[in-house]
């Protein structure tokens, strides 16, 4: 079994991602930490063969948790969990040492895809002796390091996909209670106006966030009849 660290200092979105783990065979949680701090004391105590790492954590960055680590000559292999897009942080992510970099929001299967590239790369490096050549040495570094799209649903579209979570998480900022002026998020009408799609349109996407952990949904009770459904983002902090 692979022992995997989750940090991350959101509790609901650490205990999604302790979920997710348990969900893949061959994996196991060896803990749950919400600083780095906790991480790096976490290592040193007890064995863990991968670390999920949240970046901006409440103490520290988690660029300097896998500096720390590295500098402890703790080889922990790491999977950056953050929604940090800056082509500079992914550059200095792989100097520090980190084997694959996860974009927030993800999917369970997202996740999925990403740990089972790692252990089938580990099961290749664990192996003794030489490789046949460079041909060998390539494979096994293109299985860490690519991995199979995450089909949509069919008829659905990354794009448009994209394009709903970007609605979702600008009314997030602009309003962290919610996107329709009351608190209480942003429906599918409001989102399918903002995209330029249908509504209908709007809804299946808003479902396909919501079922995969990415959005909330709320019934809101504004008049006579039955309430309205709006959609929150989950957190996207990195």
């Amino acid at each position: 079994m692979i022992a995997v660290l989750v940090v991350e200092d959101d509790p609901v979105a650490a205990e999604a991602h302790r979920a997710y783990v348990e969900r893949v065979a061959g994996f196991t949680v060896a803990g749950v930490v919400h600083s780095g701090a906790e991480t790096v004391r976490f290592c040193r105590a007890h064995p863990v063969d991968l670390v999920l790492l949240d970046f901006y954590l409440p103490d520290t960055h988690g660029l300097a948790v896998c500096r720390t680590l590295r500098a402890e000559g703790n080889t922990v292999d790491v999977i950056a969990v953050t929604s940090a897009r800056d082509l500079g942080v992914v550059r200095a992510a792989v100097s520090a040492g980190v084997v694959q970099y996860l974009l927030k929001p993800f999917t369970f299967a997202a996740l999925r895809d990403k740990l089972d590239s790692y252990a089938r790369f580990r099961d290749s490096a664990a192996r003794s002796g030489e490789v046949d050549g460079q041909a060998e040495v390539d494979r096994m570094l293109a299985t860490l390091r690519t991995t199979e799209h995450v089909a949509l649903p069919k008829g659905m579209s990354g794009e448009t996909l994209d394009a709903i979570s970007a609605v979702l998480a600008d009314s997030a900022r602009e309003c962290p209670d919610g996107g329709d002026g009351d608190g209480e998020g942003l429906s599918a009408a409001a989102v399918a106006d903002a995209v330029g799609v249908a509504r209908v349109t709007a809804r299946r996407y808003l479902e396909y966030l919501a079922d995969n952990g990415l959005a909330r949904r709320k019934p809101h009770y504004g008049g006579v009849g039955r309430p309205e459904v709006r959609y929150t983002a989950m957190s996207r902090k990195a």
